[in-house]
């Protein structure tokens, strides 16, 4: 069984502590046993081979969120104690940012949640996998010395374009710590593992402003399976090719 990063961490000292337990106590080094075994199951992280096409789900769990923010789609997955929390990317594309913001640790069902400590991990829009936001309005530009444009913002990298969509790792009542695997500049597959949240959560998808709400295959209450379940297709090939969602094979 594979298991997540750090997984070994909060269970090795059960699992060392058992054998012992059991001289003591066949109850407490079977509890001790229990806890150890219940922690790795906790951590498991399976393989999940994308559909051939859509948009997939970055988590395991119930769509607890489904509204729109001004002219964006944001998309919440719940995840209980006994779903996989390993967090996948829902398309391909670039980092450009990771933040970690500090917050509260409220129950993740509840509203008070999005006061709550979370990390975003940003994509950028110009990859094959998003919709084409050449209609949307473009950032100012001003011209340097040598007559080129440069972008408003000074912290912006020349090969990055500006993110336009966004997974949001939520911690909550219990699981108080997020470990983000993807940095600024990796490019990420459908369906790669992106981090994980300890003991359950939840997981927030923006999409970019070229998807409605009426484009989202899936509604609140509906189960998913993180890389697998399609929350966003199309029922011809325009929306496919602007995403460029053709699957290359199976995503470990």
């Amino acid at each position: 069984m594979n298991v997540a990063p750090g997984a070994w961490k909060y269970a090795i000292l059960p699992l060392l502590a058992a054998p012992f337990a059991l001289l003591y106590s066949a109850t407490v080094g079977l509890v001790a046993l229990a806890v150890g075994v219940g922690t790795l199951a906790f951590f498991r992280d399976p393989e999940r081979t994308p559909p051939p096409t859509g948009v997939v789900s970055p988590a395991d769990g119930t769509v607890s969120v489904l509204r729109e923010e001004g002219d964006r789609v944001r998309l919440g997955v719940f995840m209980n104690v006994w779903h996989v929390h390993v967090v996948r990317a829902p398309f391909d594309g670039r980092v450009t940012d990771v933040e970690h913001v500090s917050g509260a640790n409220r129950p993740a069902f509840s509203k008070e949640s999005d006061r709550n400590e979370r990390v975003h991990v940003r994509l950028a829009t110009d990859s094959p996998n998003l919709p084409s936001t050449g209609d949307e309005d473009e950032p100012a530009t001003v011209a340097d010395d040598g007559g080129e444009p440069v972008a408003d913002d000074p912290t912006a990298h020349p090969d990055e374009p500006a993110h336009d969509a966004e997974v949001t790792l939520i911690a909550g009542a219990f699981a108080r710590r997020i470990h983000p695997y993807a940095e600024r500049g990796d490019d990420l597959e459908r369906g790669e593992r992106i981090g994980h949240i300890a003991f359950g959560s939840r997981v927030d998808l923006l999409f970019p402003p070229a998807v409605d709400i009426e484009d989202v295959a899936v509604d609140v209450g509906d189960s998913m399976t993180a890389g697998e379940s399609v929350v966003l297709d199309s029922p011809g090939d325009a929306l496919d090719d602007d995403f460029g969602l053709d699957a290359d094979g199976p995503t470990n």
